[in-house]
């Protein structure tokens, strides 16, 4: 267990937390615009959730392994950070190449490089905020990562927009990306570089209080075989908070993927009326990535509200209450299935519902894990948690494709809508998991 130094202020839990508004800057420009960029290279609807794989498959592979030798990682950068810098450098990468794609496999291969960069860093600052935080302010840790997740996400989200917006052009031959989408990833490069480094700059790790049990289990560390043996008894041992957590993690994260899968390509037919390669359809896409930042600035702000509620309520109840608010957003889009239109303005009350949900998903869970695993463990817990973000998801791509063409009459709007059933669900088995959480001072 790593020593630390008692309590943070809260402007030093902000640059600890820092490094997360660069890693949803590049995540939200992937989520609010890969499925119009298939769209463009030519993919059909019914064939984008399966290129979409890319993004959970590598989570579930690389977060486990990450933490779990992060947990053994001790050198001049710390513990987590060497990760933090090693996964920016790629994802920085990966988002200068993405654009360039002229073709479907090329963006799958930079969407991987990009999942997989992001989750290198990733894993490890969720463990960063349990290695670093007393007990009692883990949930004002993980509300703070929420603010800086909601920031990065809605100023990306409306990016390509506001580029627009200065005269970009949102215009490009058939098989290409618009500059106004190019100069986007370009800009988020940049963000998520010089968000991560500063991080790095201001938060020191601590190490930990027995170095030399550390070294003895440093030199058994780096055997992949024993961390896949680890991970799978994981499955058998892991306290029964996360268990309860993780089947509430895979309705939550079911219903995410189903929107960010379907929603532009969703409103593109059904509120705009536009077929892919048509002006109406760019416009479509523009409107989609206004909408998520939409609901990433409602997270942003309802984030500085958790942090207060934190020290007022169990993170149990206000998650329950945050899932209900979002499961009501996205389940009204599924009324499309019973003759309701909706215009574009119209798609703004259920995204403000999502943003409440999404603000919670991305807080509460981990307050309620970290206080319920072992510290040694950290890492290691983390990215096996992260087993119930991406399993669903790959679950999602690989079979929801056939539900929505043929259940659903094709209609990737009322998809979206069956996501807030998923998340009621959710709501419901949240009721199951106990709170070890400690009150925030």
């Amino acid at each position: 267990m790593p020593v630390n130094n008692g309590n943070k202020s809260l402007s030093q839990i902000m640059y600890m937390c820092l490094g997360f508004f660069g890693i949803q800057f590049g995540w939200a420009l992937q989520m609010s615009n890969m499925s119009t960029i298939y769209a463009r290279l030519g993919a059909k609807e019914d064939q984008i959730p399966l290129l979409w794989l890319a993004a959970p498959v590598t989570g579930l592979l690389v977060q486990p392994l990450v933490g779990y030798f992060s947990d053994r990682t001790w050198c001049r950068l710390g513990r987590r950070r060497p990760y933090f810098l090693g996964g920016a450098i790629f994802s920085a990468l990966a988002l200068v190449l993405m654009p360039q794609a002229s073709a479907i496999w090329m963006a799958v291969i930079a969407l991987w490089v990009l999942d997989t960069s992001v989750n290198v860093s990733m894993e490890p600052f969720r463990a960063f905020v349990g290695d670093i935080l007393p007990e009692n302010q883990r949930k004002t840790g993980y509300a703070m990562q929420s603010v800086m997740i909601g920031a990065g996400a809605v100023i990306a989200s409306y990016l390509p927009f506001i580029l627009a917006s200065l005269g970009v052009s949102t215009e490009a031959p058939a098989g290409t990306i618009p500059p106004s989408v190019r100069y986007s990833f370009y800009i988020g490069a940049i963000v998520l570089l010089a968000a991560i480094l500063a991080t790095i700059k201001t938060t020191p790790e601590y190490p930990p209080a027995d170095m030399e049990a550390f070294k003895a289990m440093k030199k058994q560390a780096f055997n992949p075989l024993k961390a896949l043996k680890e991970m799978g008894s994981a499955f058998i041992t892991m306290p029964s908070t996360m268990r309860r957590l993780a089947v509430v993690q895979f309705f939550t994260w079911a219903a995410f993927m189903i929107m960010w899968v379907y929603f532009s390509v969703g409103i593109a037919s059904a509120v705009f009326n536009a077929v892919p390669g048509t002006p109406e359809y760019e416009a479509a896409s523009n409107w989609a990535g206004t909408c998520f930042s939409v609901y990433n600035g409602v997270a942003f702000f309802t984030a500085f509200l958790l942090i207060w509620l934190t020290t007022k309520y169990s993170a149990k109840y206000i998650h329950i209450v945050c899932l209900l608010i979002g499961a009501l957003g996205l389940g009204s889009l599924g009324l499309t299935l019973f003759g309701v239109t909706f215009n574009k303005y119209m798609l703004f009350g259920p995204m403000v519902c999502v943003g409440v949900a999404w603000s919670s998903i991305l807080a509460m869970p981990y307050a309620l894990l970290s206080n319920s695993i072992p510290a040694e463990k950290m890492g290691f817990y983390m990215g096996v948690f992260n087993f119930f973000i991406v399993i669903p998801q790959i679950c999602v791509n690989l079979f929801f494709g056939p539900i929505m063409k043929h259940l659903l009459g094709g209609s990737a709007i009322a998809a979206v809508g069956v996501g807030g059933i998923s998340m009621l669900i959710a709501a419901l088995f949240m009721f199951r998991v106990e709170d070890k959480t400690v009150k925030a001072d």
